[in-house]
């Protein structure tokens, strides 16, 4: 079954088809590390991560490559604003080398918690501040910088699809920039490394063909870094659809003019905000939520991936804590089917094998391949799944299931998790005795024996376990 992505270049669907067969090189933009990522930047990350794991479960081999921000550049796209990393430092009054290491060790953190598979390469700016300079020396060569005011600007005037992938009006842009450099030849030119800046405190800097010492600009860093590990052409380019506008626009511009205005990048993708109080989640702005902040509020890490997924990833995700603790109930309703199903795999019972369970495990995959490979279609995937649940539930009596069929379907939610991620396998060692009694229990309720109930939940009570009735039958939590 193929697999459809909305392209940003073209503005369409399309089959995915990558450069070479079964092997995919993607490079995401990741982090700027001044500050802790909040969930709107998490978000980004998660869309990443079930692009990468969709790949895989498609059979594709991926070379994932991301970036870690580590040198300051300005808050503004434009080459405006305040020095990202240099703010981080003031702030904490700490060195710019201690916040990036900081904070790069908190984003790896927060990538555990979250289930995110780490990228095949995490790899530092100031790691490369070779290639990035090689980059810019072959501009250079080529015609498509100019060097004014202490640094090295790369001329858009030489490119003549410049904005392609924003579908800029470049005459009406230009109108609306309202700080403008005087050094600039056109306003939508950027720089690609800093001599001199309005921040001359800048820490962080190298020594450089240009006079003296400086350090690079923002958007030579991706093509450098990705251009070193995937190639002058690869498949897949990934962010925010904060970056298309300038940062992947200038990406593209400066790596196409490198490599012989070659197409750079075969897609693009990017994902839409979380959106809190009707605004985009920033980390500036008062809307400032991190992983921690939920986890302390009692929501797993899990339950925010859940809740991420129960909108596609190109519309923006309204953020509320009432919709969060309606995910964690789905995830819970999951988790609850898959302890169910655990315990049948090792109980032998006088259930016979079910033919029609392993059919319904085919149906549902199918379903479930069709929705994610369409655009990545984690809300409907995740219905199919629970759709999936609810018809096997029907299936299970007081006695449980079949042990070959309960191991058909660990088998078959394991291969889906392997996309969505949500679900933990850890099987709780839930006494035989306790589930015996649970199960007699069930039984009883299911004859109105209300007296026998009570009784045995008592003896279960007595136990150390609490029994709770669900909708398919029940769950068992410590007490």
């Amino acid at each position: 079954m193929s697999i459809t992505l909305f392209n940003t270049l073209t503005r369409t669907k399309e089959k995915f088809v990558p450069l070479k067969d079964k092997s995919v090189g993607m490079y995401a933009c990741g982090p700027t590390v001044y500050q802790y990522m909040h969930i709107g930047n998490l978000r980004s990350f998660l869309f990443e991560d079930i692009l990468k794991r969709t790949l895989l479960f498609n059979g594709f081999k991926v070379k994932h490559i991301m970036n870690i921000t580590d040198v300051g550049h300005l808050t503004s796209d434009a080459d405006a604003g305040e020095d990202k990393m240099l703010k981080g430092a003031r702030r904490e009054n700490k060195t710019v080398w201690h916040i990036a290491d900081f904070y790069t060790k908190a984003f790896q953190d927060d990538v555990k918690k979250m289930n995110l598979l780490p990228p095949a390469k995490l790899c530092k700016a100031t790691d490369h501040i070779k290639e990035q300079i090689e980059m810019i020396k072959t501009l250079e060569r080529k015609g498509y910088t100019y060097f004014k005011g202490g640094n090295v600007y790369f001329d858009t005037s030489k490119i003549n699809d410049y904005g392609k992938l924003s579908q800029l009006d470049l005459d009406a842009d230009s109108q609306a920039r309202v700080e403008r450099d005087p050094h600039k030849k056109n306003p939508h030119d950027f720089v690609l490394w800093f001599t001199k800046s309005k921040f001359q405190e800048q820490e962080m800097k190298w020594p450089s063909p240009w006079g003296s010492s400086g350090y690079p600009g923002w958007h030579i860093e991706c093509s450098a870094m990705a251009t070193k590990y995937l190639g002058k052409q690869f498949d897949i380019h990934c962010g925010g659809i904060d970056h298309i506008p300038v940062h992947h626009t200038n990406e593209i511009a400066q790596s196409e003019a490198a490599n012989s205005k070659k197409p750079w990048v075969k897609y693009w993708l990017h994902n839409e905000f979380l959106v809190l109080s009707g605004e985009k989640m920033a980390k500036s702005g008062e809307n400032f939520i991190t992983l921690s902040t939920l986890i302390e509020k009692g929501i797993d890490p899990l339950d925010y991936r859940y809740f991420c997924l129960g909108t596609h990833y190109r519309k923006p995700l309204m953020f509320s804590y009432e919709a969060l603790e309606g995910a964690k109930a789905g995830r819970k309703r999951i988790d609850i089917f898959i302890k169910k199903i655990q315990i049948f795999g090792k109980v032998n019972n006088k259930r016979k094998q079910d033919s029609s369970i392993k059919k319904l495990i085919e149906k549902s995959k199918n379903e479930f391949t069709k929705k994610i490979n369409d655009d990545l279609n984690t809300s409907e995937a995740l219905a199919t799944i629970h759709e999936f649940i609810g018809e096997i539930n029907k299936k299970i009596s007081p006695e449980g299931i079949d042990k070959k069929n309960a191991k058909e379907i660990l088998k078959f939610m394991k291969k889906i998790n392997s996309v969505l991620g949500i679900i933990d396998f850890k099987e709780e060692r839930t006494p035989k005795e306790v589930e015996l009694l649970a199960r007699m229990r069930l039984m009883a309720r299911n004859n109105k024996d209300w007296k026998k109930a009570d009784e045995l939940r008592e003896k279960i009570k007595e136990m150390g376990y609490v029994v709770g009735d669900t909708k398919e039958g029940y769950d068992i939590t410590k007490a």
